[in-house]
């Protein structure tokens, strides 16, 4: 018999692709491991830079939210302002609506003859004898009522068309109250709307002298700078240019209308300028003459009877006294 040849499972070639097949998985997985940790690092770079952005993004919404949330409360604070002011704005509608009623029932007529408002006369008062001593009291130191009461005074004429109409009578009642009113340590005299007499002295009292009074009455005749018949601006003006502590000061305004918008609104702001002190005393007194507009009794225009009324307001919160000419007493 013959013998059967051995029949090798595996050859050497076989062997040897096994080899290099499990060579080359090997060279990977090292070349893999070799590289692994610079990718790792990569994107943990990567990952940090977003959280990084992100967490900026986060940042800057929470400031816009704290920005929008201090808006809503300053809006909510503004609309709770706006709605407490219309509250206020709508009492005072109804005060000054009161007021004009009572005005305009009233009728403060013109007609109101000199000789009734002499109980209108105010003694000097405890301070004016404390400062001067010897100071004596003419025979007639008024003019209708108003009092001879200051060291100081400020003239504040209306210079509108419709006082230049009637431009002697205004003269007159000025050379008067000048004629009357005894020797003051400061004087000046200014428009309605704060342009003074003599614009070189603005600003600054005039010495009185007999010179300087005969000086005024003769500037007087020509003088007619704009107005515009509000006295509310001639009246700050002198408050704000002239008070002083030191200095008892009073206000004389002649005036024929008001041409305002507002009556209270210039009683405010003469309130807020002529202040009280804790006695209940203004900074300055506010005397006024009104000059009839028209010298009809049956038709005083409307403008005439608003420039009453305010003086007589003014007048009475600030410790002055307020007096209506008369075609009678023309």
């Amino acid at each position: 018999m013959k013998k059967r040849k051995n029949i090798e499972a595996f050859s050497l070639s076989f062997l040897d692709c096994i080899c290099c097949g499990f060579g080359a998985i090997i060279l990977l997985l090292v070349l893999s491991k070799i590289y692994e940790p610079t990718f790792i690092e990569k994107t943990k770079l990567d990952f940090e830079n977003i959280i990084r952005l992100l967490q900026q993004e986060l940042s800057e919404i929470q400031q816009q939210k704290t920005v929008v949330e201090n808006e809503m409360i300053l809006a909510k604070t503004e609309f709770s302002k706006k709605k407490t002011s219309l509250f206020s704005l709508q009492t005072e509608l109804n005060n000054v609506q009161g007021q004009y009623n009572i005005i305009m029932s009233d009728s403060p007529s013109l007609d109101v003859d000199e000789g009734d408002l002499q109980s209108a006369r105010q003694k000097l008062s405890e301070e004016m004898m404390r400062l001067r001593p010897n100071f004596r009291r003419a025979p007639d130191d008024s003019i209708g009522g108003i009092p001879v009461d200051s060291e100081y005074i400020i003239f504040v004429i209306d210079t509108s068309g419709s006082m230049q109409s009637k431009w002697n009578w205004v003269e007159r009642k000025l050379s008067e109250e000048l004629d009357v009113y005894p020797t003051v340590k400061g004087l000046q005299i200014m428009n309605d709307n704060g342009r003074f007499m003599f614009q070189q002295y603005g600003r600054s009292w005039l010495t009185d002298t007999p010179q300087l009074r005969q000086s005024i009455k003769n500037t007087m005749r020509d003088w007619a700078p704009f107005s515009d018949s509000n006295p509310s601006d001639g009246i700050a003006y002198a408050i704000q240019s002239f008070w002083a502590p030191d200095k008892n000061i009073s206000i004389y305004v002649f005036g024929d209308e008001f041409q305002g918008n507002s009556m209270e609104a210039v009683l405010q702001d003469i309130d807020r300028i002529n202040i009280e002190d804790e006695n209940g005393d203004r900074l300055v007194r506010i005397h006024a003459v009104g000059f009839p507009y028209s010298f009809s009794r049956n038709n005083i225009p409307q403008s005439s009877q608003r420039f009453a009324g305010l003086m007589r307001l003014l007048c009475e919160r600030n410790g002055g006294t307020f007096v209506a000419l008369t075609n009678s007493s023309r």
